[in-house]
């Protein structure tokens, strides 16, 4: 029993703090890299060269109106229209019992 209230004084005195740990999200955030060199106006006009062409080559691409189904190939003939119901037999003449039988 002397140990547990020990513990339990420690705990107070110690404060929530020691007990939660720390609160890693947050931390502040460090960037540890430096930012590389700026771009040269060269490699700035060749970059926007590059992106000029890239424009021009994707729309030389023709749109594609095919389907994209892969299994399109697989199925058979679309699924048939279900036959519409035949008459009741509530609308045609009543059937005839045959034979002398009682239930």
């Amino acid at each position: 029993m002397k140990l547990f209230r020990m513990a339990a004084v420690l705990a107070v005195l110690a404060g929530p703090t020691v007990l939660a740990g720390p609160a890693y999200a947050q931390m502040p955030n460090l960037n540890l890299l430096q930012d590389g060199p700026s771009k040269t106006p060269e490699e700035k006009a060749a970059e926007a060269e590059r992106d000029k062409a890239y424009k021009e080559t994707l729309k030389k691409i023709p749109d594609s109106k095919a389907s994209n189904d892969p299994w399109g190939g697989m199925r058979s003939d679309p699924p048939k229209q279900p036959a519409a119901p035949k008459a009741s037999a509530a609308t045609g003449a009543p059937k005839k019992k045959s034979g002398t039988t009682a239930n």
